[in-house]
C-alpha cells in the first residue's frame, strides 16, 4: 500500500485500471462483407474440387473414394493432355499479343496524335463486350468463304485461310480473337501507366541526346515495368482460363486442335457426368496457373 501510495503521489492521481476499449463492431461488419463472400465462394468451391478430386462421383448417388485414380486417369487422357499444351500454345501467342498491342495503344493515344480521341474508345470498347458476342462477331470475320478477313487478305494476294475449319490454323483464329478482345484492359493499365511518368525524364533524356527510340528503350519501358509484369500476370491467368471463345467459335474442334482445359473440364463434367475427373483437371489447372504466375514474377522480377 505504501508503494501504491507512492507511485499515485508521483503521478498525481491514482492509476485507474483499464478494462478495455468497446469493440467497433462497425469494422468488423465491412471485413465480413469481402470476406464471407470470398470464403463462400472461392475458397469453399476451391476446398470441394479438392476434395472431389479424390472421389468417382456421377452426381446421383454418394462419392465413392478412390484417391488419385483420377489425376492419373487426367494425365493418361490424350484430349485433356492435349487442351493443357494447347492452353501453353495460347499463352505463347495471346499474351506477347495483348501486350505489344497494348503498349502501342496506349502509346499512340498518350502522344495525343490525330484521333486519339476516337482511338481511345475503339481500343477500349471491345473488352466490354461479351464473350459470347465477340466470338460470334470473329466466326464471321472468320469464315473462310465469305469473311472479311480472308476478302481483305485477297487484295493481297494470298488464298483463303481455313482460320476456323483447319487443325492447323484453329488455334490461331481463336487467338487473334482472344487478342482483339482482350486488348483493351490492358490499353487502359498501360495509359495510365505512361500519364505518371514524369516529364521531367523525358527532358533530361532529351538534353543528352536520346533519340524517340532510346526514350522509349531506356525510359519508358523501364518506368512500366511494373504494370508490364501485372499486364502479363493478369493475361497469364486470364489466357488458361479461355473458354467462352473456344465454345463458341470451334467448340473445341476441328479434332480438338483449338480445345482447351475449361472446355474439356465442361465436356468431362456436364456432358459425361464423370465430376470427380473434372475436379482433378481443374486442381492441375490451379496448379499450372499458380506456378506460371510465379515463375512470371520472378522472371520480370530479376530482369527489373
Amino acid at each position: 500500500m505504501a508503494h501504491l501510495r507512492q507511485l499515485q503521489s508521483k503521478s498525481g492521481h491514482p492509476k485507474r485500471r483499464d478494462f478495455g476499449q468497446p469493440i467497433d463492431w462497425i469494422a468488423y461488419v465491412f471485413v465480413a462483407l469481402f470476406t464471407l463472400p470470398f470464403l463462400i465462394f472461392n475458397i469453399a468451391p476451391i476446398a470441394f474440387s479438392a476434395y472431389l478430386s479424390l472421389m468417382q462421383w456421377s452426381i446421383f448417388g454418394p462419392p465413392r473414394f478412390v484417391g488419385l485414380k483420377n489425376y492419373r486417369d487426367a494425365l493418361h487422357n490424350d484430349q485433356i493432355v492435349m487442351a493443357f499444351q494447347n492452353v501453353l500454345y495460347y499463352g505463347l501467342l495471346i499474351v506477347p499479343g495483348v501486350l505489344v498491342l497494348g503498349l502501342a495503344a496506349a502509346l499512340y493515344v498518350h502522344q495525343r496524335w490525330p484521333l486519339s480521341a476516337f482511338a481511345r474508345v475503339c481500343f477500349f470498347s471491345p473488352y466490354v463486350v461479351s464473350a459470347t458476342v465477340i466470338g460470334l462477331i470473329w466466326v464471321w470475320l472468320l469464315d473462310t468463304q465469305f469473311g472479311l478477313v480472308n476478302h481483305y487478305l485477297g487484295f493481297l494476294g494470298i488464298s483463303k485461310v481455313p482460320w476456323l475449319t483447319s487443325t492447323d490454323w484453329a488455334l490461331y483464329g481463336v487467338s487473334i480473337t482472344s487478342i482483339w478482345w482482350d486488348m483493351g484492359l490492358a490499353f487502359v493499365l498501360l495509359l495510365a501507366a505512361l500519364q505518371d511518368i514524369l516529364a521531367d525524364l523525358y527532358d533530361a533524356a532529351e538534353v543528352d541526346g536520346a533519340t524517340a527510340r532510346q526514350r522509349l528503350w531506356y525510359v519508358t519501358l523501364p518506368q512500366l515495368r511494373p504494370v508490364i509484369s501485372m499486364v502479363v500476370t493478369l493475361q497469364l491467368i486470364s489466357t488458361m482460363r479461355i473458354f467462352s471463345q473456344v465454345y463458341v467459335m470451334t467448340s473445341g474442334g476441328p479434332a480438338s486442335s483449338s480445345t482447351s482445359v475449361l472446355y474439356e473440364l465442361f465436356t468431362t463434367a456436364i456432358r459425361n457426368q464423370k465430376f470427380g475427373l473434372a475436379a482433378a483437371v481443374s486442381m492441375m489447372l490451379f496448379a499450372l496457373i499458380l506456378v506460371v504466375t510465379l515463375l512470371s514474377r520472378r522472371l520480370i522480377r530479376e530482369q527489373s
